[in-house]
């Protein structure tokens, strides 16, 4: 059985490339798809756009979910994925900068089950990201596929 996927949606370049080093120090051997916005992550996760024709089925293990999104906003892909019955129950992770309060309200109001502020320390943000893969990946019981 080959591991679960990752779905890391980032904008930030910069961003991006400290998140998969992070995750390549802790020992994450788990494939990372980038999306770059919020339109490519629900082309992902519904196999339309570019990815039509892929296997829907195959669901990641965790959506790692920036806010500060062009197109359209991280809060709108996390409504959007919990209004999908074949995804709904899919952990999502905000992973953001962003230090508004209203975010992190709108972020449990609207059912992310994770919300990190991105430590600016490398070393801090290579442990945050080893905690999670560790908790996400190999920790956590999701629930079957179907229900």
């Amino acid at each position: 059985m080959r591991s679960k996927s990752i779905l890391l949606v980032e904008d930030n370049a910069d961003d991006e490339a400290l998140t998969l080093r992070a995750l390549k120090r802790s020992k994450v051997m788990n494939e990372v798809v980038v999306a770059r916005d919020g339109v490519e992550a629900l082309d992902y996760l519904f196999a339309t756009g570019e990815f039509a024709g892929r296997d829907r089925d195959d669901v990641p293990a965790v959506v790692l979910l920036d806010l500060k999104l062009p197109k359209i906003s991280g809060l709108e892909v996390l409504k959007r994925i919990r209004s999908e019955p074949e995804i709904r129950r899919l952990p999502v992770v905000i992973l953001t900068s962003s230090k508004e309060e209203q975010d992190l309200f709108n972020s449990y109001d609207y059912g992310c089950n994770s919300y990190i502020r991105k430590p600016v320390n490398f070393d801090n943000f290579v442990t945050a990201i080893s905690q999670l893969g560790m908790y996400w990946l190999v920790l956590n019981e999701p629930p079957p596929p179907g229900s």
